[in-house]
């Protein structure tokens, strides 16, 4: 399946529903973090993933697993031990994730110079027009 015809609603539909699952930041940063590392615990990912809560990191992993994206292995010991690892699909989204990442790091000074630039302008256009007040008649 070729998803390059976007006037084909199938192909948008596909395409939408792979971003809704690889789009989001914690997706992103768990196969991150899972391609540059390899097989993880669970408190390891979250402890390599500033900012990302327990709750979000379980239902990101699960939401992973559930795509085929992220194997979760259970040893039976006590008390159990998880790993969370990329599938051989999930690993062929390392190379592109790994691009994201490196032009993240590339380009975020820029990114930031350009938000305050534009920051700047859109608070010196606003502060020169005057407020425009609607008036209820009563």
């Amino acid at each position: 399946m070729s998803l390059h015809d976007t006037s084909k609603p199938a192909n948008c539909t596909a395409m939408s529903d792979v971003l809704n699952r690889i789009g989001d930041k914690w997706s992103v940063m768990v196969v991150g973090m899972l391609g540059r590392n390899g097989t993880l615990r669970f408190n390891e990912l979250k402890r390599m993933i500033n900012g990302v809560s327990q709750r979000m990191l379980t239902l990101t992993l699960r939401n992973l697993e559930r795509d085929g994206l992220v194997t979760r292995t259970i040893y039976p010991e006590v008390p159990p031990r998880v790993e969370y690892g990329l599938t051989e699909m999930g690993k062929t989204l390392d190379g592109p994730i790994s691009k994201l990442w490196d032009w993240s790091a590339e380009h975020h000074a820029a990114i930031i110079d350009a938000r305050a630039v534009y920051d700047a302008r859109e608070n010196a256009v606003a502060a020169a027009e005057p407020r425009k007040v609607a008036y209820a008649r009563g």
